[in-house]
């Protein structure tokens, strides 16, 4: 995180810039995640009263003062730590689309731990910030992805988060296929099985352990085989039915891997550079024609996580 501290006196204003993330990737369930090049951007100062203005995505739920996840979060954290309950006007613009499997709770949480730790001067580190997120969020890779950037993964010892982080390849870009319904991730966890074959958990442990690699070194050729899954996917395809349909393009058009954004319903495209893209977008448009609502997020992945800038 970049900025100046404030010891002493009224906070200043704190601006946020938290990215989108994509976590599982196919095989890596609860483990791993990318950050994505669109963000949400929060910029708030202590006021008399509470107050929200958003624009951007679903600006009219991100404008709440009741049912605001990132308003409660901020006060029950001041709350659980006996710090007065400080009042914020918060502008900010969503870059991120609600209910996708793009990492919006994870960023919507982080901005309100940043600033109950700014505006409560609760002096958390990293360390502590990640956890205190796990905590809340209930599996550690969005919220690593997101406060890091990159592409990482996570293991937690306790509530401790421990995370390794690679620069995805600069040249890779993603598409990030819409459908026109959110799925709430609790419905996405609903359809799981309670247990697995041993074949599928020795297909997925090759899998993942092939993925980290594939980031790390930009092996492009091996994504094919690294984001296959038969732990989740398989049993939320029905719910996200964008996944069949785009899956067969892997290997295509440029295409070197797909697989669910996080829980669902959304679906990460891998493109292998620029130049491919317009056929990747083609591809995936005309695979997905019938699908009425269906919105594209070109992107990039982001190296860089969370950024804040204090001003007094």
């Amino acid at each position: 995180m970049s900025g100046q501290t404030i010891d002493e006196g009224k906070p200043g204003t704190l601006r946020l810039r938290l990215p989108a993330t994509s976590a599982n990737l196919g095989p890596g369930f609860d483990a791993v995640a990318v950050a994505l090049d669109f963000f949400l951007e929060v910029e708030a100062e202590a006021a008399p009263e509470f107050s929200v203005t958003a624009t951007g995505r679903n600006a009219d739920r991100c404008a709440r003062l009741e049912d605001n996840l990132i308003l409660e979060t901020y006060k029950q954290l001041l709350r659980k730590h006996d710090r007065p309950l400080a009042p914020l006007a918060i502008r900010m613009v969503n870059g991120i689309p609600l209910g996708m499997g793009c990492g919006s709770s994870a960023a919507a949480r982080l901005a309100a731990i940043a600033l109950a730790n700014h505006f409560g001067q609760l002096g958390w580190d990293t360390d502590r910030i990640l956890e205190e997120a796990y905590k809340l969020e209930g599996h550690p890779d969005n919220v690593a992805a997101c406060w890091l950037g990159g592409f990482v993964t996570a293991v937690c010892e306790g509530t401790k988060v421990r995370v390794a982080r690679a620069d995805p390849p600069e040249e890779w870009r993603a598409i990030v296929a819409l459908p026109q319904d959110p799925l709430a991730t609790s419905e996405a966890r609903a359809v799981l099985p309670a247990s697995y074959s041993l074949e599928d958990v020795v297909a997925n442990l090759q899998s993942v352990g092939v993925l980290g690699q594939a980031f790390a070194q930009g092996r492009g050729d091996l994504l094919r085989l690294a984001m296959r899954d038969r732990i989740h996917q398989p049993y939320r395809a029905p719910i996200c039915p964008l996944l069949p349909i785009l899956l067969p393009l892997v290997g295509e058009y440029g295409i070197l891997g797909v697989a669910l954004s996080g829980a669902g319903p959304a679906v990460l495209v891998i493109v292998d550079e620029e130049e491919g893209l317009a056929d990747a977008t083609k591809a995936v448009q005309k695979a997905a024609e019938n699908r009425m609502g269906m919105e594209l997020l070109i992107c990039r992945f982001s190296q860089a996580g969370a950024s804040q800038l204090i001003e007094k």
